[in-house]
């Protein structure tokens, strides 16, 4: 009989338990989980615009004297060399990845040779020097986001200068000449550019006179550029 009680309470029991269950809530589902925060990339940087800088390098190159009345007939050619540096003021304009630009730069120099080979009159001592050089280029190139590498193009001015021993040193003209070269240019900060660049620069001829170089002379000159700037981009 006692073992009837039980079994009948344990079924009873077990009966409650299931209609209590299901009189109950159905669990809660769980909270919507929070969208993942969009960081967008960077923007690109855009090489458009117009920017004014500072530069400076070293120049190197080759000039000769050509005297009509000395015995040699020319020096030959030898080297002239020196520091420059000066600014630059310039404007791009970006479409895609590519980069098209103009150019205007001034430059201090002291590029100056000196060969003791004769055709220098009486003298033995031919000195060739040039002391400031002007550009106007065009600039094309690629962007690779921040690196920009263009090839550039243009216009050269500059003076050449002569003397011999016995005189001192004399412009004899501001010639107008041309220059070619290559260059790369990368942005460190939002409006902030640094580059390297090579120039080959050609002066042409200029003619001394008796004056100066002691007979008549003709005196081409031409330069290789190397030089470093910073930019700072206006807008």
């Amino acid at each position: 009989m006692k073992r009837v009680l039980l079994i009948a309470g344990a079924l009873a029991l077990f009966g409650g338990g299931q209609a209590l269950a299901a009189d109950l809530p159905p669990p809660a589902a769980p909270p919507p989980r929070a969208p993942a925060a969009y960081i967008p990339p960077p923007p690109l940087f855009t090489w458009t615009g117009i920017y004014v800088g500072i530069n400076g390098g070293y120049g190197f190159g080759t000039t000769s004297w050509s005297n009509t009345f000395a015995a040699s007939g020319a020096s030959g050619n030898f080297n002239a060399n020196g520091f420059l540096v000066g600014g630059q003021l310039g404007g791009n304009y970006q479409f895609g990845q590519f980069v098209i630009g103009l150019e205007g730069d001034g430059d201090w120099t002291n590029i100056k040779g000196v060969s003791a080979t004769a055709p220098c009159g009486i003298v033995a001592t031919c000195v060739t020097g040039n002391d400031w050089l002007a550009t106007v280029r065009g600039r094309a190139g690629y962007a690779w986001d921040r690196i920009l590498f263009y090839g550039t193009g243009g216009a050269a001015f500059g003076n050449i200068q002569a003397t011999t021993a016995a005189f001192p040193m004399t412009t004899l003209a501001t010639q107008t000449g041309w220059t070619a070269g290559v260059g790369v240019e990368g942005a460190f900060l939002p409006n902030w550019t640094a580059r390297v660049e090579y120039l080959y620069v050609n002066l042409g001829t200029a003619s001394c006179g008796v004056a100066v170089c002691g007979a008549v002379a003709s005196i081409p000159l031409t330069e290789n550029i190397v030089r470093a700037g910073i930019n700072y981009k206006l807008w």
